[in-house]
């Protein structure tokens, strides 16, 4: 699975700052591909992250 720099820095940021386990961004990846739907709606969808989190990560991208 090839995924950009953008992804990247949003994976690290993911693990960083909000403490998202590896394997909870692993299964929303495989879903995210499968789909065109955004990596943190995909987390968001399977519970795997919050609301807050789900805008934290928004206000991030917003400003990467």
């Amino acid at each position: 699975m090839n995924i950009t720099e953008r992804q990247a820095h949003l994976i690290n940021f993911l693990q960083d700052d909000l403490a998202i386990p590896e394997d909870s961004i692993a299964v929303a990846l495989r879903h995210h591909i499968q789909k065109t739907d955004p990596l943190p709606m995909v987390l968001w969808q399977y519970g795997l992250i919050t609301l807050e989190q789900l805008d934290k990560i928004f206000d991030w991208m917003e400003t990467a």
